[in-house]
């Protein structure tokens, strides 16, 4: 997968996505403010939320109130977002930071206004999971998708999934849990695991709600190719997602940790890896003489044992192996034994 410059994959350093969402409250001055803090911790990727209010919601949509507000949905989404000339604006400010620029569009009209943008790739909220035809919309622009599963099965993904490989497009299934903040026994990282074994074609990333930093790690180590998480300068901000957001510091270590743990996961233990020989020289014990051992003696446990260092030629492992067996020559107590110095 290939989002603008930047490839996205298991066999590529994890991506950290920078979800601004509405933390700007409908402010571009507050936008470009958390678009400088994003740049400095590092960000590659800064994720935008593009809400276009008569196109999304109808006006039941104002009697609805999420759980991490007072006010309806209607009523913060009109609140926090911005117009399309302020949305280009703040597009063209973040790639002037040379970072790459991609939004959920949340009805066909937003999808079309991205477009007109020629966004290098989507994102589609876990809400609009199980919104077919609007999935269909985005996916004939033909361009990379980022779908996040929260509130949804793998039944209910599948469609979805459908879709993008219809289209022929590269695709990315972000595990989610919708509630902000996320408690720990939600998360459910094993969902990762999950997504990876049905959909093997996918990148798989997590898009995290938690309030701090330990399930993008697990995720990490766990083979996650896209850490998502909202982001904002400082949590002293007012807005509805501010307290599952993450500050500076906290996307600072995330990134580090997607650079170490990309080193770090994957291998086997079929083989032994030759860097270890150092330490097993020393760590290692191999067969040695106990006492002195004369000419076709019978190697008995009284006469040989194992001890350290592992530069002998008999591992301990294979101690068991000599017991009964004759010796061809005189060998003084405290040598480490050699294949040769047993009879066939």
């Amino acid at each position: 997968m290939k989002i603008s410059h930047r490839h996205i994959g298991y066999e590529h350093e994890p991506v950290f996505v920078a979800e601004l969402g509405i933390n700007h409250n409908g402010n571009l001055k507050t936008a470009f403010e958390i678009v400088d803090m994003a740049k400095e911790c590092g960000v590659e990727i800064l994720k935008h939320q593009t809400h276009v209010i008569e196109d999304e919601m109808s006006s039941a949509a104002k009697k609805v109130i999420p759980g991490n507000s007072t006010k309806s949905i209607y009523e913060i989404m009109e609140e926090c977002s911005l117009n399309e000339k302020d949305e280009k604006e703040l597009m063209q400010y973040v790639l002037s930071k040379d970072m790459i620029f991609i939004s959920t569009p949340f009805s066909r009209a937003a999808a079309d206004r991205l477009e007109k943008f020629n966004v290098p790739a989507y994102k589609i909220g876990s809400g609009e999971c199980n919104n077919y035809p609007l999935i269909e919309h985005v996916a004939k622009f033909k361009k990379p998708i980022i779908l996040s599963t929260g509130m949804n099965t793998i039944e209910t993904i599948k469609p979805a999934v459908e879709i993008f490989e219809k289209e022929q497009i590269d695709y990315a299934l972000m595990h989610t849990t919708n509630l902000y903040p996320t408690p720990y026994h939600l998360v459910r990282l094993g969902a990762l695991n999950q997504l990876k074994s049905e959909f093997p074609n996918a990148v798989i990333g997590l898009s995290d709600h938690t309030d701090n930093n330990y399930s993008a790690y697990g995720a990490l180590a766990l083979g996650a190719s896209i850490i998502e998480k909202h982001f904002v300068d400082s949590k002293k901000r007012p807005g509805p997602d501010i307290s599952c957001s993450v500050e500076p510091n906290d996307v600072k270590k995330i990134i580090e940790a997607s650079k170490i743990l990309f080193k770090e996961r994957g291998g086997n233990k079929n083989k032994l890896i030759p860097e270890e020989k150092v330490t097993s020289d020393f760590a290692y014990a191999t067969v040695v003489a106990i006492k002195d051992i004369k000419e076709n003696e019978i190697l008995n446990m009284e006469n040989i044992w194992v001890k350290r260092p592992g530069s002998g030629k008999i591992l301990a492992k294979d101690f068991k192996s000599l017991l009964g067996k004759k010796v061809n020559k005189n060998i003084p107590k405290d040598k480490h034994l050699n294949p040769d110095d047993i009879s066939n």
